[in-house]
């Protein structure tokens, strides 16, 4: 039976179809979704606006009561939708379990922020006036979520949007339709204008363009890559819809010569192949100081060797397979880039053969690179890591800074003074100190810099920044008798 989309508040066919494959076993067919037409996405649109403002009209307790309810669903079936997230985009069947449940105490969060949107007050330079300044909803949001973290990104997106009055039509990533069905499914069935949530599933080229460069659109939340959030910048403009983009990375984990090495090493592990390394926040490049470079490599690569790759829902998998063979074809280019540009492949980057086909890949470890090599400067999105010796302190926060991305970097050291100076001085919108790169909380501001970033942070209070836009009234409250 085919998934459909929600357009204007109807469960309705598309133009085409698409089959979505198991990558841990390609002979599972985890269902068929129907494709949107760019119709549709037009009079989807057109109900959206009519919805939002009877939304943004509901009282706060009702908004919240929504959103409660959507996060409490999302935790209490995080095994059964974290299995089905497992089986269509491949991570260990813990981490999409992980996915689904953080995605419900994203809901759970906006639920409480729909009772805190408090304004301000503020005296006139003028006697008489009395001015108050609040926050209101900045119209239909388009949501451009991406694969990676199907439920997760998408929720800490659609939370904050509906929080703060917006109407959202979204559009996920074609590889990971079933989770967004499974999401849409349960925002659908609550207490909320008809219309006021859709979810259009298609292709970037034609439903993707088309809501970019949409008038009826007055915001856009884009996560993806550097080339394709350009192109959605430079469409937006032309309407000058609000844009907000989270990108690529080239995230850095420092270990200094003080390091807890058994720790350093479990970190850059968990935040190098976690996610299969599909992840914005992984641990791409990893900056050792010389005096303890042998003794990592030893241990990182010995603990790479001893990963378990295997099906994503199988017991014990430490790494499910790459997402799809394009992604698997991409990684392969990139061990034999890195060959080329003279860097030494110590272990992995290699397509296994397993009991299921499926798109399975070795982690890789690179060592003897420089930062100028081409897998230091672009984003691989894949279970591959490199390895940066450096002579100093110095010489490492220059090597984290070095670059056209700034989202995530970490440091592992037992020196206060050195942990107190990175975090100042490097040049990401996030720092961890003894902790991987990857991982961050629901509740506090998300991004970075250079070509990671544009636009407003995303989570926390740091939302309402984007998902709403500011009114100053001024009020003459006439001369009392």
């Amino acid at each position: 039976m085919t998934k459909l989309n929600l357009i204007a508040g109807e469960w309705l066919a598309g133009e085409s179809e698409i089959e979505n494959h198991n990558p841990s076993d390609l002979s599972d067919l985890v269902g068929t979704f129907a494709q949107a037409s760019t119709d549709q996405l037009d009079a989807t649109l057109d109900q959206a606006r009519a919805a939002q403002v009877e939304w943004a009209a509901y009282l706060p307790e009702r908004k919240q009561a929504v959103l409660n309810a959507i996060g409490t669903e999302l935790m209490a079936r995080a095994e059964e939708l974290g299995t089905l997230l497992s089986r269509e985009e491949g991570k260990p069947l813990a981490e999409g379990k992980g996915e689904v449940y953080r995605a419900g105490q994203f809901f759970t969060y906006y639920a409480a922020e729909c009772l805190r949107q408090i304004g301000e007050n503020a005296d006139s330079v003028r006697p008489g006036v009395e001015i108050d300044v609040r926050r209101e909803p900045v119209g239909v949001v388009a949501i451009i979520s991406p694969w990676n973290f199907p439920t997760a990104t998408a929720s800490w997106k659609i939370a904050p949007a509906l929080c703060y009055g917006n109407a959202v039509v979204w559009k996920p990533a074609n590889i990971t339709p079933a989770s967004a069905v499974a999401l849409t499914e349960i925002i659908e069935r609550q207490d909320i204008p008809m219309g006021l949530f859709s979810l259009v599933m298609g292709s970037g080229r034609s439903i993707g363009q088309r809501l970019v460069e949409s008038p009826k659109v007055n915001a856009i939340s884009f996560t993806g890559s550097v080339p394709v959030g350009k192109g959605i910048a430079a469409a937006a403009i032309q309407n000058l819809t609000k844009v907000q983009m989270e990108m690529g990375s080239k995230n850095a984990l420092v270990v200094m010569d003080d390091a807890d090495l058994d720790l350093a090493v479990t970190l850059a592990l968990g935040g190098a192949f976690g996610g299969t390394g599909q992840k914005c926040t992984a641990s791409s490049r990893l900056v050792v100081h010389a005096r303890v470079h042998d003794a990592f490599v030893d241990k990182l690569v010995a603990g790479a060797q001893a990963m378990k790759v295997g099906h994503a829902l199988e017991s014990g998998t430490q790494m499910g397979p790459v997402v799809s063979e394009q992604q698997l074809q991409e990684n392969l280019s990139y061990v034999e880039l890195g060959k080329s540009e003279g860097a030494e492949l110590a272990c992995g980057g290699a397509r296994l053969q397993m009991p299921h086909d499926g798109f399975y890949m070795s982690p890789g470890v690179f060592l003897n690179t420089r930062n100028e090599m081409r897998i230091n400067r672009e984003e691989m999105f894949a279970p591959l890591t490199s390895v940066i010796k450096v002579e100093s302190y110095d010489e490492a926060l220059n090597v984290v800074n070095d670059t056209n991305f700034g989202l995530t970097s970490g440091i592992v050291t037992q020196s206060l003074a050195r942990a107190t100076h990175f975090r100042r001085n490097a040049r990401t919108g996030v720092v961890t100190v003894n902790l991987p790169t990857a991982g961050t909380d629901y509740h506090v501001p998300f991004g970075g810099r250079g070509d990671s970033s544009y636009g407003p942070r995303e989570q926390g209070k740091a939302a309402a920044e984007f998902y709403t836009t500011v009114k100053t009234a001024y009020i003459s409250a006439g001369t009392p008798v």
